[in-house]
């Protein structure tokens, strides 16, 4: 089946480490776990990182990445505001902004979807996202695998930590029509 596949990234606002904590991480990684099960996209590889997130992904329907995207982006936003309302007013109001449209701004605007067109890009980007963790920069695992925040470990050794994962090569795991429609 043809379908339109991404690397999109989204950054906090001003580079901040909003994702440092896990429970926000397991936000992101929550959201793809909703997308992939309504069936509006496969994951194939994605990373977590503490100021942004990297996913290489494929749209099930043409013209849809724009919807998809923003719906996943407005709810981690209002998710995180009612958290950082009611237990981090201090760190909320780091990201107000004199915006019409809003009171707080988590992401920076326009996150960039890059299209993927051949499998060797599609290499490129996965090994680009798996090895983010380990890179100098941020050296947040010795090795792709160690980071759980992460797709590697999937690929590496099977891991099915994220039942949202499919393989970008078999087409295997996640959620296909047999399991949304048995309720799995």
């Amino acid at each position: 089946m043809l379908h339109d596949l991404y690397f999109t990234t989204a950054t906090v606002k001003q580079w901040k480490y909003l994702f440092k904590p896990d429970k926000y991480k397991d936000l992101v990684a929550g959201s793809f776990d909703y997308l992939a099960r309504e069936g509006s996209c496969w994951i194939y590889a994605f990373v977590i990182m503490p100021n942004h997130f990297h996913v290489v992904w494929g749209m099930k329907y043409p013209d849809i990445l724009q919807n998809t995207h923003q719906r996943m982006l407005k709810y981690i936003s209002q998710t995180i505001r009612y958290d950082l309302r009611d237990y981090h007013p201090e760190v909320l109001e780091r990201f107000r902004t004199d915006r019409k449209d809003r009171q707080y701004q988590f992401f920076k605007d326009r996150p960039l979807s890059i299209p993927i067109y051949t499998d060797k890009v599609a290499l490129q980007k996965i090994n680009y996202i798996h090895h983010n963790p380990v890179s100098y920069k941020w050296n947040l695992a010795s090795v792709p695998e160690e980071y759980i925040w992460s797709s590697a470990s999937f690929y590496a050794a099977g891991d099915v930590r994220w039942p949202f994962l499919t393989n970008f090569w078999t087409m295997e795991g996640g959620y296909n029509e047999d399991t949304r429609s048995a309720g799995l």
